[in-house]
C-alpha cells in the first residue's frame, strides 16, 4: 500500500481510536460497586451504630405497649375469650397481628434479636477502647497553661511533689514530668455508660434464657379441687424450647377456700378490698402438706416456680337429671364475669350424656339479686343473694364433629329451645329446680362455689434480670453525675501556673468551682471541712511517677 493510502486509512481510523480511548477512560473512572463483602460491612456498621440501637430500643418499648393495652393469652385467656365474644370482628384482626400474644410474636422476637446484636456490636468495641484509655497515662502539660479555659498563676514555694500529693488527695491520677504535674479523673463516667449498656445486654440475655429454659401456664381451679404441676393439668401451657415434661417442679395443691372482700357501702361500694386463696400445698410427692395463703402480688414459691393469683369468678353448682331420670351432670360450672362492677356472669352447661337428647344450658349468674321492674339485676359483686337464670336447649351439641369448642360458648345451630324463651326468666334460688319442656328432664341450682385463675411460671432469668436492672440504674447515675476533667501544674522560678480542662459537655460551671478549690489547696493547706477532698469521683489508681510517655503530646488540648 502506498503512503497516501496509509495516511487516508489512519485519518479514517482516528475517530474510532479516539472513541475507544474515551470508553477505556470511562471504564477506569467508573465507580466500583461495594460488592458482597462491602455490603456486609456496611450492614454491620449500620446495625451496630448507636443511632440504630436507640431506634431499636424505642421500637422495643413501643412494641410492648399492645401487651398492656390488650389482654394476653399467656396472662388471662378468659379475658381474651371475653374480648372475642364482645368484639368478634376486631378481635379476629388483632389476632392476625399477634396482639393477644405480643411477647411471643415473630415481629417482637425480630426486634428483640436485632436489639441484642446491635447493643453487643456497640458495647464491646467501646469497652476495649475504654480499657485502653484507663491504662494510658495522663497527657503531658501544655506549654502555655494560661490559654486553657480555666487557669491561674501565683507566686509561691510550691514544689512538684507537693502539687502531686495535693491532687492525689483529691483522687486524681497523677504523673509528673520535667517541671510539670498532670492529673486526670472522671473515668467512671464512661464506665457507668458502659455498665448501663452491658446491663441492657444482660437483661436481654436473661429474658432470652427465660424464654429457652422457662415455662408459663394458666390453670383454673374451683374451690375443693386440686392441681398437680404436670403438663396435662394446665388449661394453657407455654414451655420454652428447652423445657420437657421432666423439667416441671413436682408440686401440687388443693384450693380449700377463696375469699373476696368488697367495700359494702358508700361511694366506693363494690370496689374490691382483698383477695385470699387458702391452699394446702405439697412441695413434692413425699413432702408434708403445708397451709399457704395466696394473695395478689404474693405468689407461692416452690423452688423457683412461682404461682400467681391473677383472677377469680363464680362457679355455681348444678345437678341435671335427663328425661330417663338419670343424673347426667352434677358439679360446678365456671362463669365469666361480664360486668366487673357487679360480677354478673354468664355460664355454659353442656350435658352430652343426657338421654334421650343432649342438653345444653345458657345461664346468667347474679351474685346479689334484686328486682328491677320486670327484670332482675345484681347490685353487688359479693354473693349476698345468689340466683341463676337458665335458658335450656336440646338437640345435638356437635361434640362429635371433631371441631374444637370453647367451654364458654354454646353452639345452638343444631339445638332448639326447650319451652318458651324469655329474655328475663324467673331466676332460681339455691336449692330450686326448673323442669324442662318435652320431658327432657330438670336442672337444679345446688349451690355456689368460686374459682381462681392462676399463672404458674418458672423463669431462670428472673434474678439476673433484676440485678441487671439495678446495674443499669447505677450506670446511668454514674454517667450523668460524674465529669471527666484534667488539671496541670507547672512550677518555674517560683511561679506556679495551674490550668484545667473539663472533657464533659456542660460541666464547665461545676468544674470552675472545683478548680477554684484546687488552686486554693495548692496555695496552702486545704480547709478541714472541704467535702470534695474525700468525695469518690471516679479516679483510677495513680499512674507511676516519671516522665511523660513517649507518645504524649505536649500541646494536647
Amino acid at each position: 500500500m502506498s503512503a497516501p493510502d496509509d495516511l487516508a486509512s489512519a485519518v479514517r481510523d482516528e475517530p474510532a481510536a479516539q472513541e475507544q480511548a474515551e470508553q477505556q477512560a470511562q471504564e477506569r473512572t467508573k465507580p466500583v460497586g461495594l460488592g458482597p463483602v462491602g455490603w456486609m460491612r456496611w450492614t454491620w456498621r449500620t446495625l451496630t451504630s448507636m443511632r440504630t440501637a436507640l431506634i431499636l430500643l424505642f421500637l422495643f418499648a413501643l412494641g410492648s405497649v399492645p401487651g398492656s393495652v390488650y389482654p394476653q393469652r399467656s396472662v388471662d385467656p378468659g379475658r381474651v375469650a371475653q374480648y372475642f365474644k364482645n368484639n368478634p370482628t376486631q378481635a379476629k384482626w388483632l389476632d392476625r397481628f399477634w396482639l393477644f400474644d405480643v411477647f411471643s410474636s415473630p415481629w417482637f422476637a425480630a426486634i428483640y434479636l436485632l436489639l441484642f446484636i446491635s447493643l453487643a456490636g456497640c458495647v464491646f468495641p467501646r469497652a476495649l477502647t475504654h480499657i485502653k484509655e484507663i491504662r494510658r497515662r495522663p497527657p503531658a502539660a501544655p506549654r502555655n497553661l494560661l490559654r486553657l479555659p480555666h487557669s491561674e498563676a501565683f507566686e509561691g514555694g510550691l514544689t512538684l511533689e507537693e502539687a502531686a500529693a495535693a491532687l492525689r488527695r483529691r483522687r486524681f491520677r497523677v504523673v509528673t514530668g520535667d517541671g510539670w504535674v498532670s492529673a486526670e479523673k472522671g473515668y467512671l463516667r464512661e464506665t457507668g455508660n458502659l455498665l448501663f449498656h452491658v446491663a441492657l445486654l444482660v437483661l436481654l440475655f436473661a429474658v432470652g434464657a427465660g424464654g429457652l429454659f422457662g415455662y408459663r401456664g394458666n390453670v383454673l381451679v374451683v374451690e375443693g379441687d386440686g392441681f398437680s404441676n404436670a403438663v396435662a393439668a394446665y388449661d394453657r401451657f407455654m414451655p420454652g424450647s428447652r423445657v420437657t415434661a421432666e423439667s416441671l417442679e413436682p408440686f401440687s395443691f388443693t384450693l380449700k377456700d377463696f375469699q373476696a372482700s368488697y367495700v359494702a357501702a358508700g361511694e366506693k361500694q363494690g370496689q374490691p378490698l382483698d383477695y385470699l386463696a387458702k391452699l394446702t400445698v405439697q412441695d413434692s410427692p413425699t413432702a408434708a402438706p403445708r397451709e399457704v395463703d395466696l394473695k395478689v402480688n404474693d405468689p407461692l414459691d416452690v423452688n423457683g416456680t412461682l404461682t400467681y393469683l391473677i383472677g377469680h369468678g363464680y362457679a355455681p353448682t348444678f345437678r341435671v337429671t335427663d328425661g330417663k331420670g338419670q343424673v347426667a351432670y352434677d358439679g360446678p360450672v365456671p362463669c365469666l364475669a361480664g360486668d366487673q362492677a357487679t360480677y354478673t356472669s354468664e355460664c355454659v352447661i353442656k350435658v352430652p350424656d343426657a338421654q334421650p337428647t343432649q342438653l345444653g344450658f345458657l345461664a346468667r349468674f347474679l351474685p346479689t339479686t334484686v328486682p328491677n321492674g320486670d327484670a332482675w339485676v345484681s347490685i353487688f359483686p359479693g354473693a349476698a343473694n345468689p340466683t341463676v337464670q337458665v335458658f335450656p336447649f336440646g338437640g345435638d351439641l356437635g361434640l362429635k364433629s371433631g371441631q374444637p369448642q370453647s367451654v364458654y360458648q354454646l353452639d345452638t345451630t343444631n339445638l332448639k329451645p326447650l319451652g318458651k324463651m324469655s329474655a328475663q326468666p324467673t331466676p332460681l334460688n339455691v336449692g330450686e329446680t326448673k323442669e324442662l319442656a318435652d320431658g327432657a328432664g330438670k336442672i337444679q341450682f345446688t349451690g355456689v362455689k368460686e374459682w381462681i385463675s392462676l399463672q404458674i411460671t418458672y423463669d431462670p432469668g428472673r434474678e439476673p434480670a433484676l440485678l441487671a436492672a439495678a446495674a443499669a440504674v447505677i450506670g446511668l447515675v454514674l454517667s450523668l453525675t460524674i465529669r471527666r476533667r484534667r488539671v496541670w501544674v507547672r512550677v518555674k522560678d517560683g511561679t506556679v501556673t495551674v490550668g484545667g480542662l473539663t472533657r464533659t459537655e456542660g460541666g464547665g460551671a461545676a468544674f470552675a468551682e472545683e478548680f477554684t478549690q484546687i488552686v486554693t489547696a495548692l496555695r496552702g493547706d486545704p480547709p478541714a471541712d472541704d467535702p470534695s477532698a474525700d468525695k469518690p469521683d471516679g479516679g483510677a489508681p495513680d499512674a507511676p511517677t516519671g516522665n511523660a510517655a513517649p507518645g504524649a503530646r505536649p500541646d494536647e488540648e
